[in-house]
């Protein structure tokens, strides 16, 4: 298995980005490749998780060992793939989202990309209590949620508002982790915010 790759960086695109080492470029699938983008050209290490089944081989990178070892996670879960478990952490920081999971909190995890009531009671039946050495600096108290994250159910509007706006899943997901960071703020505040962001990627 490849556990990390260590290269200079040549290029960020979409999906992914590529790692020169030695001559080589490995093509790497990222949550969010823009977050990157400050290293072009320079040296950098990725954690990556290669996935290999009989028909493909996949490099997927993180940026760090936390968000790696949640997506470990997410993909042993019952409808949970590599693409949705990527897509999952694009719509959420790891600690948020480790905190979701122990709080058995359904409207957070239904805000995210691809995951329906089904899915976000299985991700807490197969997880809660297993991820705290995910994310260990996460709070845990409904309270600090609150008052920290942005409420799911604006975010979810925003999202509708963007796709209204003829942005992309990719690109959305790309500013979703910023928009969670947001402490307060109405679907208005949230949108203006995101439209910001996407115009500087």
């Amino acid at each position: 298995m490849i556990a990390y790759i260590k290269g200079k960086l040549t290029s960020v695109q979409q999906e992914t980005v590529i790692v020169d080492v030695q001559g080589i470029g490995y093509e790497i699938v990222c949550t969010n490749p823009f977050a990157f983008q400050a290293s072009i050209n320079q040296q950098v290490t990725i954690s990556t998780y290669h996935y290999v089944r009989e028909d493909t081989q996949i490099l997927y990178g993180f940026q760090n060992d936390d968000e790696k070892l949640l997506f470990t996670k997410l993909i042993t879960v019952s409808g949970i793939g590599p693409k949705g478990a990527l897509a999952i952490l694009g719509g959420a920081d790891a600690g948020g989202l480790v905190n979701a999971i122990e709080r058995e909190d359904d409207s957070f995890l239904t805000s995210l990309p691809g995951i329906g009531k089904k899915t976000a009671r299985q991700m807490i039946l197969d997880l809660k209590g297993k991820l705290p050495a995910v994310a260990p600096a996460a709070d845990s108290t409904a309270e600090t949620m609150e008052t920290e994250q942005a409420a799911p159910e604006a975010i979810q509007e925003t999202q509708e508002v963007l796709k209204s706006l003829g942005y992309t899943d990719k690109e959305i997901r790309a500013v979703a982790s910023d928009l969670r960071k947001e402490k307060s703020g109405s679907t208005d505040e949230l949108v203006r915010k995101a439209l910001a962001l996407l115009v500087e990627q």
